[in-house]
Formats: structure tokens, C-alpha cells, sequence
């Protein structure tokens, strides 16, 4: 059963750290990410795989904060799951990242397999976004996440620096989460790790979408991906009047700024609020 406490429901920065980089755990974990994910898939070589998920389990009870920690396994038809899922069952991560999701009753499978640990599967296919209502919807999926350059290698696609054609399926993602009762999607990565304006742009852009979190493969990507997550002044003054409006008009009708507040709008508002409460829990 999803636990509707768990961190993971609201965390907007996702730091990958390679699982064979042991020294890396805990700088990652002080880096201000919200969430480090272990990856045990692509950062890790076919041959170095054993040793990395032996160096994980040795070094797991060396640092604190596995509410914090994501294991990313191999994919549902590669020959590490089983020794993937089995390290994952033993160590019991706050979640576990799925890559090239494609069909939901592998996932279910896994999350039974795992002891109902959260699963956030990642779209990084045709075939997983042709499924994606399915995914969204199975048991033990926590939140989507948007593996939008396999996704797109896949498909054969070449987007522009805008990625303007990638802009259905950032919006299905959405959607399906939506839909399906989730938490808001997890956007892809940047290449870019320094240039903090860029990073913030393509957080920016993804947040449009309604996405509400971004992986990251840099401490320094952690910063601006916050910046772009932080509610403006006048965006979080807006959300304290309609919030305190609703509560004080109890279900009745009331107007804010010239709008009707509905259930939607108080949801919007609510959302704004407790990313002005992350942004300043990680100033403090």
C-alpha cells in the first residue's frame, strides 16, 4: 500500500549517483536534492554489476536517510532483475525507479515481488507510452517518470533544442498521473550542468506541462532546479488569500481576484503552499 506520507510524493529534484561510487552516496545525499537515486542500470557497465549491487548492500547502513534513497534496477526483462529485486527487497529503498516501463502487470509483479515497495516506472518507449494509462494506474505506482532521451532515440526522433515535439508526450504524462490519481510526473534530465539559466528554462518548461519534479545527473543542477520550483512572491500571496478564503467561507461560494474559487482552484493554491514550505525548509 502507497504510504501518502512519503516523501517522494512532493520531492522535485531527483540525483542520480552511480551504485559502484560508494564515496558519492553521501555527498549526494548533502547535495540538497530532495532524492538520490543509487542507479544500478545505465550508469553501470554489464560486467560491473554484481560488484555494484555488492557495494550498495556493504555500504547501505553507512549512511542515513533511506527515506530519501531511490534504487534504479535494471530493466523487467534484463537477467540483473532478479538479483536487483532481491537487493532492493533486502535493503527496502523509499522507492524503486523502473526504466523502460512498458507493461503493467510486470510492474505489479515487481511491487508484490519487492514487499510493496513504491515504484516510479520510467516512459522511455513507444510501447510504454502506448500503455501509459496502464502504468499509471497499476499497483505500486508511486509517480511517472520521463526518460525522454531514450524515449525519443527510440522513436527515432530529433527534437530541436525547444523539444517543442516532445511537447504530447510531456502532456500525456500528465494526464495519465492526473488521471490515474498520482502524484505529478517527474521530467528527464538536462545535459547542461552549469549554465544555471538553461537549467531553469527546461525545468520551467516541463512545470508548464504540470510536471512536478526533474532528474538530475549534477549537484549543481540541484539549485536551479529548485529556483524554478520556488512560487513567486506574488504567486504565494495569491495562494495564502484563496486558501484563507476558503476555509473562512466553509463551502460557500467566494470570489478571489475577480475568480470563482473552486476545487480546482484550492488544489492549484494548496500545491503553491507546500512548494513555498519545501523552499523554505531547504533554506533553513
Amino acid at each position: 500500500m502507497i504510504d501518502i506520507s512519503s516523501s517522494l510524493l512532493t520531492a522535485r529534484s531527483f540525483l542520480f549517483v552511480p551504485a559502484n561510487r560508494t564515496d558519492r552516496y553521501a555527498k549526494a545525499l548533502a547535495s540538497g536534492a530532495d532524492v538520490v537515486v543509487i542507479d544500478l542500470e545505465d550508469a553501470i557497465a554489464h560486467d560491473a554489476k554484481d560488484r555494484a549491487r555488492m557495494l550498495l548492500d556493504s555500504a547501505w547502513g553507512d549512511f542515513e536517510h533511506e527515506d530519501r534513497v531511490v534504487i534504479r534496477i535494471n530493466g523487467l526483462d534484463s537477467l540483473e532483475l532478479a538479483d536487483d529485486a532481491a537487493l532492493c527487497a533486502s535493503l527496502g529503498p523509499a522507492g524503486v525507479m523502473v526504466p523502460k516501463a512498458e507493461n503493467p502487470e510486470s510492474l505489479e509483479a515487481l511491487y508484490e515481488r519487492l514487499g510493496e515497495i513504491p515504484l516510479v516506472p520510467m516512459i522511455e518507449s513507444a510501447v510504454g507510452y502506448a500503455n501509459l494509462d496502464a502504468i499509471a494506474r497499476a499497483n505500486g505506482t508511486l509517480r511517472l517518470a520521463f526518460g525522454h532521451i531514450d524515449f525519443q532515440a527510440d522513436l527515432g526522433m530529433v527534437p530541436g533544442a525547444d523539444q517543442n515535439e516532445l511537447a504530447p508526450a510531456r502532456f500525456g504524462l500528465v494526464v495519465a498521473s492526473r488521471a490515474a490519481g498520482i502524484a505529478g510526473p517527474i521530467d528527464g534530465i538536462t545535459l547542461e550542468t552549469s549554465k544555471a539559466s538553461e537549467i531553469v528554462q527546461a525545468t520551467r518548461r516541463g512545470i508548464r506541462f504540470g510536471f512536478t519534479g526533474k532528474l538530475c545527473i549534477h549537484p549543481d543542477q540541484i539549485d536551479p532546479v529548485h529556483a524554478a520550483f520556488a512560487p513567486s512572491a506574488e504567486d504565494a500571496a495569491w495562494a495564502r488569500r484563496v486558501v484563507e478564503a476558503a476555509e473562512s467561507s466553509k463551502g460557500a461560494a467566494v470570489k478571489i481576484d475577480g475568480r470563482m474559487v473552486d476545487r480546482a482552484v484550492i488544489l492549484l493554491a494548496e500545491r503553491v503552499l507546500a512548494l513555498v514550505s519545501q523552499t523554505d525548509s531547504r533554506r533553513t
